[in-house]
């Protein structure tokens, strides 16, 4: 008998638990024509849920989730889906909650990097933790988030299971794949469709590109004065001379330090922030960087570097938590506490051509190890191991 699934959806919008929610519900949707799909959208409708089969439906929450009350709300709406299990496809789970439920937990940076003490910071540990001992299942995106849940939390390991993150599939174009530092002299090396982004943006030297948020434990200030260091070690270098560094996510006026980081370093002209993107800009920006660099401090899974590797971009990347996971044998690892080895893993990229090709033939390689199908095919094997508990006869 087909189980009635309910997905929130809500976040679609945002960043990296959008592109989670995208991707799954579309490889499920590939795979699973038999079970029954309610997502909750807080709009309709939504571009991305257009073309879905006959199985799949919205339905609207207009309401907010962010006081206490607005959760009940939200847990007595769920209620009324009838629905046989619900998925969260992140750790902040509603109050009122129906069972059975499932949770994906992508990171624990709202506890680590939080105040250890405080009523808001107590608050959202007992909160996030009384969420996830109810779950029926956790379902953590890396190893590393698995052992944080276990270790801040005290959620049984038995109760958790492992499912891997993949890049989206937009950036796996073989067609479009190119030589990602053009020889001067030699023209642009772009097809057609990757120099109207760079025209557009009026990018016309070669650039080191970091995408993603730019909260404090993403560490951009030590990666914009390692940037400056390798600035003054290659200034007179043929082809890098006028290397820029491109930041693609938040404004720099969220965050101070990293305004002063930019200002102090005295990189104000070869730092460029872009803010967000469309998601085909990304790619080609991707395409078109002489290699990606992501000195982050803290990542529950990582899937910027990986959507550089399936790009064939070169990566620079720090070794904590879930990466060396995530990147294996196929980036250039550095310590990110430390400025001067960031510049060394990225004048080691730049500079020796063997190194470029070896780490673009292995991110290739690393890249096609992760799929939606696979994370779509184990999701959905807890949705019918936990969905058959509640149809089992009693």
């Amino acid at each position: 008998m087909p189980l009635q699934i309910a997905l929130d959806t809500r976040r679609i919008a945002d960043f990296g638990i959008g592109t989670y929610i995208r991707n799954l519900v579309r490889a499920l949707a590939r795979i699973d024509s038999a079970n029954q799909y309610t997502l909750i959208t807080t709009e309709q409708p939504v571009p991305e849920f257009s073309d879905l089969p006959s199985n799949f439906r919205t339905v609207i929450f207009a309401g907010q989730t962010r006081t206490g009350l607005a959760q009940v709300s939200y847990g007595l709406f769920l209620g009324k889906l009838g629905a046989d299990l619900f998925h969260i496809p992140l750790n902040a789970v509603p109050l009122m909650m129906p069972k059975p439920y499932l949770v994906t937990v992508h990171d624990m940076s709202t506890l680590l990097f939080a105040s250890p003490s405080g009523y808001r910071n107590r608050l959202r540990h007992f909160y996030l933790r009384r969420g996830l001992l109810r779950a029926d299942r956790v379902m953590a995106v890396s190893m590393a988030t698995c052992r944080d849940v276990e270790v801040l939390l005290g959620i049984p390991a038995s109760r958790i299971r492992v499912i891997y993150n993949a890049p989206d599939p937009v950036f796996d174009a073989p067609t479009l794949h190119t030589p990602s530092a053009p020889v001067e002299g030699e023209g642009s090396g772009y097809p057609p469709e990757i120099q109207r982004v760079l025209d557009r943006y009026r990018i016309h030297y070669p650039f080191l590109l970091y995408v993603g948020r730019t909260n404090p434990q993403k560490n951009i200030p030590r990666l914009v004065e390692a940037f400056a260091v390798l600035r003054g070690e290659i200034q007179d270098h043929p082809v890098y001379r006028d290397l820029r560094l491109l930041i693609i996510g938040d404004e720099i006026s969220r965050y101070p330090a990293l305004r002063h980081a930019v200002i102090q370093s005295r990189v104000e002209d070869t730092v460029r922030f872009l803010g967000f993107v469309p998601i085909d800009t990304l790619r080609s920006f991707y395409q078109a960087a002489s290699a990606f660099v992501f000195p982050s401090l803290y990542e529950g899974f990582g899937l910027p570097p990986l959507e550089a590797m399936a790009c064939g971009t070169p990566v620079v990347c720090s070794h904590v938590n879930s990466l060396p996971e995530v990147v294996g044998e196929a980036a250039e690892v550095v310590n990110p506490e430390n400025v001067f080895d960031i510049a060394r893993g990225m004048r080691e990229v730049l500079l020796n051509a063997e190194r470029r090709r070896t780490l673009v033939k292995l991110g290739f390689e690393q890249a096609r190890r992760f799929s939606w199908e696979r994370t779509a095919q184990q999701v959905l094997e807890a949705y019918e191991e936990i969905g058959s508990y509640k149809k089992r006869p009693r």
